[in-house]
């Protein structure tokens, strides 16, 4: 069942590197909530997914690199870099701790995403 749950949260990641939308929101439960350390406090994941939506046009390529996943009974916690381009130019990574809670059906209860944009060329 380990396994199981790190292959779901990347494969929820993989949805999301896709605009895959609607495969994204099938993994999580009808009540998850989303947490970022970016001070706008919790969202539902409807509020996440339209959020990410609309971004998602100045955005060329989005690739989710994961660096390392540890798990319990229902949880994940894992570290990875998400590799941004933009249309305008800019070139970047966000490094990301990130927690998946699960219920007992398999689906994402809880994200919790501790991130950090670094621009490219800068030190990390």
């Amino acid at each position: 069942m380990s396994q199981e749950l790190k292959d779901k949260a990347v494969a929820h990641l993989r949805a999301l590197e896709n605009r895959d939308w609607k495969a994204a929101r099938a993994m999580c439960a009808e009540t998850t909530t989303v947490w970022h350390n970016d001070g706008k406090g919790e969202q539902s994941i409807e509020e996440n997914i339209a959020g990410m939506e609309e971004q998602i046009e100045s955005i060329e390529l989005m690739r989710y690199a994961i660096t390392r996943q540890f798990s319990q009974p229902g949880e994940v916690l894992q570290q990875h870099v998400v590799h941004v381009a933009t249309t305008n130019g800019m070139r970047g990574e966000v490094h990301a701790a990130v927690y998946f809670r699960f219920d007992d059906k398999g689906l994402i209860t809880r994200i919790e995403e501790y991130a950090n944009f670094i621009p490219a060329g800068q030190d990390n």
